[in-house]
């Protein structure tokens, strides 16, 4: 029997300008009916509060809501920078809550000791090396992130130049190999670069959706029928 996704987002960019997500369950969960809950504004609204204040998170909170009122069997957080307020959200509702950089940040605290965390945002930087330095302490190894911001180059995106913006973080990450051994993606919205990435700096280079929609895959593997 096929299980319901929810994928909430916060940005119209997996929705409208970057089908990855949708293309990754297609092919690694075929079977599954998926359907989206969008707040388009939120993430603006943690850029412009820089953090996530109350009020966003009771935002996440609702989306979470709405996607179990649906009927989902699962939800899956597409968006990084709110990853401490899906948190929040998860304690709400009944339904298991899967965030898309949860697998990333647990292999990177594995494999990485000098670990490159790059953004496209900046709300995405603390959230997403927390949850790094989180995962390597569950397991008591010793790491350090350096956290580098690739300015302007999403909002490049979101007005359609892909060109552009793929060079802006080919540059970034191409300064931030000579200080670490591993680069982490830090939003999924880099993500078809990290094959590049890897080829140009001859250094692991870690992406979300690929490693999270197969971790999502097995979690509703786990499902009851």
């Amino acid at each position: 029997m096929s299980k319901k996704i929810a994928i909430l987002h916060t940005s119209f960019v997996f929705v409208s300008v970057e089908p990855l997500i949708n293309d990754l369950i297609a092919e690694l969960i075929p079977d599954a009916e998926v359907i989206h809950f969008v707040d388009s504004d939120v993430l603006a609204t943690v850029v412009r509060e820089q953090g996530i204040s109350s009020n966003s998170e009771a935002r996440m909170t609702h989306l979470a809501q709405a996607a179990e009122a649906a009927g989902a069997d699962i939800i899956f957080s597409a968006c990084s920078s709110l990853g401490p307020a899906l948190d929040v959200a998860a304690r709400s509702v009944n339904t298991p809550v899967v965030k898309i950089d949860d697998a990333m940040a647990t292999r990177a605290a594995h494999e990485g000791t000098h670990i490159g965390v790059l953004a496209t945002v900046p709300t995405t930087l603390g959230p997403t090396s927390d949850l790094i330095q989180a995962k390597a302490d569950e397991i008591g190894r010793s790491i350090t992130v350096e956290q580098r911001l690739c300015e302007g180059a999403f909002e490049v995106l979101m007005s359609g130049d892909r060109e552009k913006h793929d060079a802006m973080v080919t540059e970034q990450a191409t300064d931030l190999a000579k200080n670490v051994d591993m680069i982490v993606l830090a939003q999924a919205s880099m993500s078809r670069l990290a094959g590049a990435l890897q080829e140009t700096t001859k250094m692991p280079v870690l992406s979300s959706p690929r490693i999270g929609v197969e971790y999502l895959a097995r979690r509703i593997a786990e499902l009851p029928a």
